[in-house]
């Protein structure tokens, strides 16, 4: 069986049209149009001119879509299908974007954040494939989570399941969704750029050089990247920033495990790339503080749609929606 699937990805900057296929199992991307985030009004219209513009040029109908899945930031309430101020797009206000969407297109539609739509890319089309209980962590800019559980997505009372970010990990340490020693201030790109700032500025003062950064004043040219290209290159002070990055994100999902008692948990972006680096000091926080028994029956793995992810996201809650 074939599904014609459209997927729409909100960003701060960027917007995503995406068309796809899904045949059995397997998701096809054949087409996607991005175009620039501006005002409210003027990115609705631009994104049902370009959805528009691809049905027209793939032959397709309202009768032929069989759905539309809408990725974006949250807050948004999903069973409304609105979304209700991101902090990344400035203006969306309680904007009910799946009935705006509905109307024009004529086509079945729905909402998820986007750790949420990205948990249902992983377990419909990546490494949870044929999983009941996963959990997905974007461990990218932030730290965010989508879940799985029974096989269904879980989000709920009023979507603000899988914000583990918030999570105190520590009393103090890197800020992180507004809180120090968070989960998030720890396992994410800016947590990583605040540990290897905190370190640097150590040695720096001692008088030590910092091969990354020369001086204090190169400060703001840290991201986890260099801090990632510089551990490759195997400097001692970069490989403690992410030992230690590492050695939180293995406490935090020591937790998650105890509490959800996944199979599999599919960490993307940062620990995607750096598994190598990271995954023996995350092992052995699980080992040490979860459960025996939970433990030995979840996996820990990179999230397998790469770079892609977004767009299987959006196509993904559209498939959702015709399960």
């Amino acid at each position: 069986m074939k599904d014609n699937l459209l997927g729409i990805d909100i960003g701060g900057t960027k917007c995503a049209i995406v068309y796809g296929k899904r045949i059995g199992s397997d998701l096809q991307i054949v087409d996607k149009t991005k175009i620039e985030t501006t005002t409210v009004e003027e990115t609705i219209r631009n994104i049902m001119s370009e959805a528009k513009r691809m049905m027209a040029r793939f032959n397709l109908t309202a009768q032929t879509v069989r759905a539309v899945g809408i990725s974006c930031g949250g807050p948004l309430d999903s069973k409304s299908g609105t979304v209700m101020s991101p902090p990344n797009l400035p203006g969306w206000d309680n904007i009910p974007i799946v009935k705006i969407i509905e109307e024009e297109l004529g086509v079945r539609a729905g909402l998820q954040n986007d750790a949420n739509a990205c948990a249902l890319a992983e377990w419909k089309f990546g490494a949870g494939r044929g999983t009941q209980n996963m959990i997905f962590l974007t461990c990218g800019t932030g730290l965010g989570a989508g879940i799985i559980l029974n096989g269904s997505l879980y989000s709920g009372t009023n979507d603000n399941a899988g914000e583990v970010g918030h999570i105190r990990l520590t009393d103090d340490g890197p800020i992180g969704y507004g809180k120090e020693g968070s989960f998030e201030g720890y396992a994410s790109g800016g947590g990583i750029a605040q540990l290897a700032r905190s370190l640097a500025a150590e040695e720096i003062k001692k008088g030590g050089h910092v091969s990354w950064c020369p001086s204090l004043d190169d400060m703001e040219n840290i991201n986890a990247k260099l801090i990632a290209e510089a551990a490759g290159a195997g400097d001692k002070l970069a490989l403690k920033v992410y030992e230690t990055s590492a050695t939180y994100l293995g406490k935090g999902l020591a937790m998650l495990i105890d509490i959800l008692n996944p199979e599999l948990i599919a960490i993307g972006s940062i620990y995607a790339r750096n598994k190598d680096m990271m995954e023996p000091y995350v092992l052995d926080q699980v080992s040490k503080e979860a459960l025996e028994g939970a433990r030995d029956v979840c996996k820990i793995v990179p999230a397998a749609l790469g770079e892609n992810i977004g767009d299987y996201a959006a196509l993904s809650i559209a498939a959702n929606l015709i399960d």
